[in-house]
């Protein structure tokens, strides 16, 4: 059994996506990050990053934080969607860590200006708005010849539909991108990928409003960690 500490958000559907494609048993534990579940003392004895998502695998003991970190320990767990030859393996990790590094990041930075920040900051705005759609089209070049980021199905693409999904929120249009949108719309209606986008979709959620909710995801400094840190010390 999996236990998956999960809020939806891109990077928690990465994992739900995971766990769905892997057919692995798995027990959803919700971290409420307006609210401030991921600095409780026994999320952090997990996560020590003060993020989600994170798991726990019940089988082995052994617990994961870090998007990235837990597709690779799924796919070992599973032996699905990351290649055993080096080559290949290789193929998809590095296209693991551009999303890690990359889309997900500017994806990130976007979605906070677009849907968080009250006043307009014209040069943040446009400064993520265009790294967004410059990786889109680094995607889009890259599928030209391949059905998949990596050829195959693998967790490279798991991990970049949950960024690309909100396209059109972060004012992006797939319709210039010829080979996204066929690899998009392949991907949204795999039975696994709808599942686990889904869930928590129906949880209620009011960051957007909420302004201590904002302060809670969006206000944290070094004072926030060393607090939780003692925290979790007492």
């Amino acid at each position: 059994m999996i236990e998956l500490y999960y809020w939806p958000t891109p990077n928690g559907q990465k994992i739900s996506i995971m766990l769905e494609e892997c057919g692995l048993d798995y027990e959803v534990k919700p971290v409420n990050i307006g609210a401030g579940d991921q600095f409780d003392p026994a999320f952090l004895a997990i996560s020590p990053n003060n993020r989600m998502p994170a798991i726990t695998d019940t089988d082995t003991g052994i617990s994961v934080f870090d998007g990235g970190a837990i597709l690779i320990y799924l796919a070992e767990k599973a032996d699905s969607l990351l290649p055993r030859e080096q080559g290949a393996r290789f193929e998809v990790l590095q296209w693991l860590f551009w999303q890690a590094s990359g889309l997900g990041p500017m994806a990130g930075q976007l979605s906070h200006f677009v849907n968080y920040v009250e006043q307009d900051i014209p040069y943040a705005h446009t400064r993520y708005a265009n790294e967004y759609d410059r990786l889109l089209a680094v995607m889009d070049v890259r599928l030209r010849d391949r059905e998949f980021i990596a050829g195959d199905y693998s967790i490279a693409d798991v991990a970049s539909f949950p960024w690309v999904l909100p396209y059109r929120r972060l004012g992006n249009d797939l319709d210039k991108f010829t080979n996204l949108r066929r690899w998009f719309d392949t991907l949204k209606v795999r039975p696994a990928v709808r599942t686990g986008v889904d869930v928590g979709s129906d949880w209620p959620r009011d960051e957007k409003r909420n302004e201590k909710a904002r302060a809670m995801i969006f206000g944290q400094t070094s004072d926030t960690v060393f607090k939780a840190a003692e925290g979790q010390r007492n």
